[in-house]
């Protein structure tokens, strides 16, 4: 590491840093205010018109039965049908005020304009440390271009090391690209990071950032995981860069996560990707230049086929949540499935359950630690139904999961950063791997087995034994867990 690099990492490091007055007087703390102040002004005008509603009453009645007719003719899933039905007959005015807003999608018109069989080899990491291992080694092999995208860029050890890298490879001429969800700069990133970067030749942008205006543009975030390198290698899975991801200072006990690395073809695919939603801000995309780069080093042809694939918010296919599905129908022996989150929409519990009414061993590994009160409440009202049915519930001991992945029958399993959750299949950007007879899907079954074996089983007699409290939580809250 040379001087100028250290420099780099040490700099950077250090100015991210900010006491609890920068942030209340910063970007940050003034953008929150002015979206407080927005808040409080909406909810002061629905008030002033609750006052007229004893002179609209049969105005309200004629609201509600018209909204009723919309919502079950309406494309929405059966859950947010619910929730939404829950909130307008609720509160009839603001509730279709709120559907209304939600269904123009402002912040999104213009990014949606914008979005409108692959033999490869695979290799699968079972936790974050091997792939942070993995990660720096590619790093320091890159020629051309690196494009990170990652949901989480948490200054630490391991952002530390790869920023090193990258300000090195910048100054070496490598095309080095940064995108990360703006939800950063709340907590692990100073606003002004992009400038912070350029500075030592980084092109960096985060997704969403945070403005002083109220949008649906923020139900929406990238959760992807991507790096890719010169083309030839693409990582994806559930690892942030962030130091929690390789067992530095978590706060919930072992974080167990997964990721791939991938060769070949299907790397264009993450390619793709990346330049995506990079150029969705005001530059044009340049996609030939970085699309079926040669490789020096030409691989013998794999067994099997990989299909990497991307989810977004802005269409009406729910990629990730159907091929979740597609596994579980056409399963004949076993699915096995990692998630830190279980908050379902009936379609997929349906086939959830089905899948084990038809004899087929259906497992779900979920965390033992939970990282948040509300996702952990939510998935135990799960619990019975799945049980009941036959599924398969195990709880990870020795702390968090955060690994997303399917597995089936030794020949079809999915890698990548979709959780089971309502937010991860409706509402963010994701991307994973589907793979098919590949060798690397051996190695990902013997990994469920080894976590299994540390997990304790969760029984229909065991239900008794959760808190009272977290019944309640989970009760209360799943009424609105579409929006949560």
């Amino acid at each position: 590491m040379n001087k100028q690099s250290e420099s780099c990492g040490m700099r950077l490091l250090n100015g991210g840093k900010r006491g609890f007055f920068r942030i209340v007087f910063s970007r940050v703390g003034l953008i929150s205010l002015l979206l407080i102040l927005q808040v409080a002004l909406i909810f002061a005008v629905m008030l002033w018109f609750y006052k007229i509603l004893p002179h609209l009453l049969v105005v309200q009645w004629l609201l509600v039965a018209v909204m009723v007719l919309i919502l079950i003719n309406s494309r929405a899933d059966a859950s947010s049908k619910i929730t939404w039905l829950i909130l307008i007959m609720s509160a009839p005015l603001f509730g279709t005020l709120m559907y209304m807003y939600v269904r123009m999608d402002v912040g999104h018109r213009l990014l949606r304009d914008r979005l409108r069989g692959i033999i490869g080899e695979v290799k699968y990491f079972p936790c974050g440390e091997e792939k942070f291992k993995e990660l720096l080694l590619r790093l320091e092999e890159a020629k051309d271009f690196i494009f990170l995208e990652y949901f989480i860029i948490e200054e630490g050890y391991m952002w530390g090391r790869v920023l090193e890298i990258l300000c090195r490879k910048a100054a070496e001429g490598v095309d080095v690209r940064v995108m990360y969800d703006g939800t950063n700069e709340f907590a692990t990133l100073p606003a002004n990071y992009p400038h912070l970067l350029a500075e030592y030749g980084i092109k960096c942008r985060p997704f969403a950032p945070l403005t002083p205006f109220v949008s649906t543009h923020y139900n929406f975030r990238d959760h992807r995981k991507i790096l890719v390198i010169d083309g030839k290698v693409a990582f994806t899975g559930g690892i942030n860069l962030s130091d929690r991801y390789i067992n530095i200072g978590s706060p919930y006990g072992h974080w167990k996560d997964t990721a791939i690395m991938l060769r070949g073809r299907a790397v264009d695919s993450f390619t793709l990707l990346f330049l995506q939603m990079w150029n969705m801000g005001p530059d044009e995309a340049e996609y030939q230049k970085y699309l079926a780069v040669p490789d020096s080093e030409p691989q013998s042809p794999s067994p099997g086929w990989v299909i990497p694939y991307g989810d977004s918010p802005l269409d009406s296919y729910r990629v990730g949540e159907m091929v979740y599905s597609d596994i579980l129908n056409r399963a004949e022996r076993y699915v096995h499935i990692m998630t830190p989150y279980l908050i379902l929409d009936g379609e997929l519990e349906t086939a959830l359950r089905f899948a084990a009414h038809r004899g087929v061993d259906v497992e779900l590994i979920l965390p033992g630690i939970p990282d948040k009160p509300v996702p952990y409440a939510l998935a135990k009202t799960h619990y019975a139904a799945l049980l009941e049915a036959g599924v398969k519930i195990y709880e990870y001991t020795p702390g968090f999961v955060h690994a997303k992945v399917f597995v089936s029958d030794d020949c079809k399993a999915v890698v990548g950063s979709i959780n089971l959750d309502y937010r991860s299949l409706y509402h963010h950007f994701e991307c994973a791997a589907y793979m098919c007879g590949t060798p690397c899907i051996k190695d990902i079954e013997e990994d469920f087995v080894s976590t299994r074996s540390q997990c304790r089983e969760v029984t229909l007699e065991s239900l008794k034994d959760i808190k009272w409290y977290v019944k309640l939580l989970g009760s209360v809250t799943k009424a609105i867990s579409t929006m949560l």
